[in-house]
């Protein structure tokens, strides 16, 4: 499975920002999906995720609860995050995952496949 990110940027605080994740496989439905960011020089932390088929399940870290929202469009293999509010210690790169393991996860060990990371800056 090969993941690709794309939709980082430079935008102010409060500004928004929608990032995409294509996948290459034809059985994109069958993963849970996730959104991880590692700002510099710190370790990778877990965004939101969002569980396979329908995605009925959905996960946030509380940093990002209520201003960004995870969805996934199974007919185009592509899960979004729709980044609202942003502020500048959402600054890094963030990346997607996809997890064929039957629960959502948030560590990083459950997902096997990784994007190549897309950089978000927020400006003050």
């Amino acid at each position: 499975v090969q993941l690709q990110a794309f939709g980082g940027g430079l935008v102010q605080a409060g500004a928004s920002l929608r990032l995409s994740c294509a996948a290459s496989t034809p059985t994109f439905s069958h993963y849970n999906m996730g959104w991880f960011r590692q700002p510099l020089g710190k370790e990778r932390e877990f965004v939101a995720a969002i569980s396979r088929a329908g995605g009925s399940s959905t996960d946030y870290a509380d940093s990002v609860k209520g201003r960004f929202t995870i969805s996934r469009d199974n007919a185009k293999n592509t899960v979004y995050l729709q980044m609202n509010s942003l502020k500048p210690e959402d600054t890094a790169v963030h990346y997607c995952a996809a997890d064929d393991n039957m629960v959502l996860s948030r560590r990083n060990s459950r997902y096997f496949y990784w994007g190549q990371g897309t950089l978000v800056t927020v400006s003050s």
